[in-house]
């Protein structure tokens, strides 16, 4: 019976009938709340036995016992409520103090430059106008040197190599830091798209005419200081780039901190440099206000100090004050500060790899905004806010995620610490190979490697190349999903086959295989999506009836990372290793893969904005011609640079094959690349690039028209409604239809292959332009699809057209769709002969 509303507080110690008020003794709330806690829902029965075994309860009505129970599940929810609001609450006031702090610190710099301004100003106004020299010049330097140089500041001769010195180095670093943190020395720029709130990730800024690069981070982040710092300070397990970091010496301070001289190494992104160390002082300390800090800053000459093991391979980079700053938050959580700040020694690599050395915006992606989304992503998993399926614990999920990244980053740079040595060239120098006898160090030693006395070790084959004009997110999101477009099955088979019992059943991997269609089952990603963890089933095929054992399925465990188009600076990288059926968490990873880095971005238009426009349609083949001043009418202008390393095991004596064979395959692998690169750069696909012509195919005007005219003779309607319309209009109209129009060979001894699609027949696809001429139509269709295709088919032919019912298809990636009806008719060519086969699909959608 429902209560009132002034009763409902009163609910756990009476009960009102429909004539009376029933009070609860202690006794019986407590038998009641032991049966809440273990069903807080109970039946019918459950009650009634309830009052059979509770004496104390056997003067309540059954009814009055629901009534119960449902007024306590109401309670339970409205504290739950409650406990949430005042969670969001306490994260909006701690949002709303870092904006408030954040609105000071940009009032100061305000001020400062107008200071600056209103000095600069006058000194001109009062030089003589006649003057030739440069006091102007040195007046306009004096004032934005200081502010926009921001020179590493020349610390006094001092002996640093005792605790003393150490400690006075560490207070300059923290000074620096707490400066660049909260306050003036650096001129930061917020970056496009960074919106602060409490579920974001925070205010991110980059550097603007500093020295070195610099990038500053801040939020909110649910877990406690403590925490915080034990995090970051383990630099590895979130910044991918770092191969190690080793601390080697703690020196304790009289404050109750800590000084720790820290040797880091880190990777480099590409095979056309080298990477980077760092030899560090990290000082951490407590402030007065009781916040953590933790900072540091690269030992050199000027500073003094003990001198850092000897770069070797490596060059020695160097750390400015960086660090970060943790406060606590009233009622839980901490307010955190980060800034990285380093000098590359960029005119140490090859001109064109410079912007990748001299980018604020790619510190702060790989470092800065790395650190914060690391920590969110540990603090919403600590509170349970992320559920993954497949009985796996999330830390053991990034630690494959971490694994696939170094394994990756260890074949591109190929140490020689880690028993990597090159092989002889084979005369072109487009791809390098290096060998690995010795793998158990980055493969795993719980894997007795010398069990195979065949076994030769890993055989590495890597190459980098430049790309022009084309968006590193959209080629490896490309790359990721037609994967048939480039990988070649006998490869996979070879790769895979080292996880077997017999490893070697496969002598040599056969270039020019099966394609084989995959399917992509998620497994884990980020709390903001920028990276995904997923397995890959590649569905088997048999070369030879003696190869029947490869027809099984194989797999990949695979990251991807990178693919939004509107993130800044971001690195997009696919990394891949096989994996057998059991997917061990302790399972062996050989990573293959690619990456691409923007060296530099010149956009003026948003990427989201770009469609595949059929009337600049994919020259795949050699048929096509480039339109003149087709880079000038471009929307996108940039560089980027794309690694490509594919790793194998192999066989003592099959040494030299497996490098010959893993040469021709990378080789293949950039032709396939650059093939698709050219077809998806925003050169070829802007709205005012000319017709070109498709492989075997009229031209795109032509086949557009041929389309429309042949749905008005067999079917007397109208399919783009635009008689009066010619050309460029009747083109876009077709690629525009909100229906999925797609067209296929029309061949009595072969499978239809697709030969065209529109905008929506793509998307329904899911594929491109590109890959569509690798889907046959019987794959789209079911078999109840197929069936009435059949039975049509000789109407179709005789007829001009049919009508099909609605039914179910698949995407190339094996997505099912659903649609109302399908017309299919022929396409006559202006002979009126038959040119191909055009469907319409109507009001599909993904099931």
């Amino acid at each position: 019976m429902a209560l009132t509303m002034h009763n409902k507080e009163f609910a756990n110690k009476q009960i009102m009938d429909s004539t009376k008020y029933v009070r609860y003794t202690p006794e019986q709330v407590e038998a009641l709340e032991r049966v809440y806690s273990e069903c807080p829902k109970p039946s019918s029965l459950r009650r009634q036995q309830l009052i059979r075994e509770c004496p104390i309860l056997s003067n309540i009505e059954p009814k009055q016992i629901k009534v119960w129970f449902q007024n306590r599940r109401c309670r339970e929810k409205q504290r739950k409520e409650a406990s949430r609001l005042q969670t969001v609450n306490r994260k909006l006031s701690a949002m709303n103090k870092l904006l408030m702090e954040e609105n000071d610190r940009l009032q100061k710099q305000v001020s400062h430059l107008v200071y600056e301004n209103g000095y600069m100003r006058q000194q001109l106004h009062s030089a003589p106008a006649t003057t030739t020299d440069n006091s102007c010049e040195s007046v306009v330097m004096s004032g934005q040197h200081q502010q926009q140089q921001n020179p590493t500041p020349q610390h006094p001769q001092r002996d640093a190599s005792n605790p003393a010195g150490l400690l006075a180095v560490a207070e300059e670093t923290l000074a620096e830091f707490l400066s660049k943190a909260t306050g003036t020395a650096v001129d930061w720029v917020q970056m496009i798209g960074m919106k602060p709130g409490p579920d974001s990730i925070g205010i991110v800024a980059v550097s603007r005419n500093c020295s070195g690069v610099a990038a500053r981070a801040c939020g909110l982040v649910s877990l406690d200081p403590t925490k915080i710092a034990e995090i970051l300070k383990d630099c590895p397990s979130w910044f991918r780039d770092c191969r190690c970091l080793d601390v080697l010496s703690v020196i304790p301070t009289g404050n109750g901190g800590t000084i720790e001289l820290i040797y880091m190494q880190t990777y480099a992104p590409t095979t056309l440099a080298a990477a980077r160390d760092f030899w560090l002082l990290r000082y951490s300390t407590s402030l007065e206000d009781g916040s953590l800090v933790v900072c540091e800053r690269s030992l050199t000459s000027s500073t003094g100090g003990p001198t850092g093991p000897p770069p070797s391979s490596f060059v020695r980079a160097e750390m400015l004050a960086s660090g970060f700053l943790i406060r606590p938050c009233e009622g839980g959580g901490s307010i955190i500060h980060i800034v990285d700040h380093v000098d590359l020694d960029a005119w140490s690599v090859p001109e064109v790899l410079r912007p990748l050395y001299e980018s604020s915006k790619i510190l702060a992606q790989k470092m800065t905004m790395a650190a914060m989304r690391h920590i969110r992503q540990i603090a919403q998993e600590t509170s349970g806010e992320i559920q993954y399926g497949g009985g796996r614990q999330p830390a053991v999920l990034r630690t494959f995620s971490q694994r696939l990244s170094r394994g990756f980053n260890d074949a591109i740079n190929g140490f020689l610490d880690d028993g990597w040595s090159l092989l002889s060239s084979d005369g072109g120098e487009d791809v390098t190979v290096a060998i690995n006898s010795s793998p158990n160090k980055f493969l795993g030693s719980q894997y007795n490697w010398s069990m195979l006395p065949a076994f030769g070790g890993v055989l590495c084959a890597k190459a980098s190349m430049l790309l022009q004009n084309v968006p590193p997110a959209l080629l490896v999101r490309f790359l990721r999903e037609h994967r048939s477009e480039w990988a070649d099955y006998g490869v996979d088979a070879y790769s895979a086959a080292c996880l077997k019992a017999s490893p070697y059943a496969v002598p040599c991997a056969r270039p020019g295989g099966f394609p084989s269609s995959h399917v992509i089952l998620p497994l884990a990603h980020t709390v903001e999506h920028e990276e995904f963890l997923e397995v890959v089933r590649l569905e088997g095929h048999a070369f030879s009836p003696e190869d029947v054992a490869l027809a099984r399925d194989m797999y990949l465990l695979q990251l991807c990372s990178g693919i939004d188009e509107n993130t800044v600076g971001a690195c997009a990288q696919l990394v891949f290793a096989p994996i057998d059926e059991s997917f061990a968490d302790d399972a062996p990873l050989l990573a293959s893969g690619f990456r691409v880095i923007p060296l530099d971005s010149k956009q003026d238009g948003p990427a989201a904005s770009r469609t595949l426009d059929l009337a600049s349609a994919l020259e795949v083949g050699s048929g096509g011609t480039r339109p003149a001043g087709g880079t000038e009418l471009s929307n996108y202008n940039s560089r980027s640079v794309l690694t490509i390393a594919f790793q194998f095991t192999f066989e003592n004596h099959m040494r030299d094959n497996v490098a010959a064979m893993a040469r021709q395959y990378v080789r293949s692998v950039v032709g396939s690349v650059q093939r698709v690169a050219m077809a998806i750069s925003p050169s070829r696909l802007g709205p005012h690039a000319g017709p070109k012509a498709l492989p075997g195919s009229p031209e795109a005007l032509t086949l557009a028209r041929w389309i429309s005219r042949s749905y008005r003779i067999h079917t007397g309607g109208e399919l783009l409604r635009a008689d009066s319309l010619t050309g460029d209009a009747l083109l876009k109209q077709l690629w525009h239809h909100s229906d999925a129009i797609m067209c296929c060979s029309l061949k009595t001894n072969a499978s239809p292959v697709f030969t065209f699609a529109n905008q929506a027949g793509l998307d329904m696809l899911e594929t491109t332009l590109v890959a569509l001429q690798d889907i046959m139509l019987d794959k789209i269709l079911d078999e109840a699809g197929r069936k009435i295709l059949c039975t049509e088919f000789a109407k179709i032919m005789q007829q001009g057209f049919a009508y099909l019912p609605g039914g179910m298809c698949v995407s190339s990636m094996g997505r099912a769709v659903s649609y109302e009806q399908a017309v299919a008719w022929k396409v006559l060519d202006d002979d009126d002969s038959n040119h191909c086969l055009a469907f319409m699909f109507m009001n599909w959608s993904f099931v």
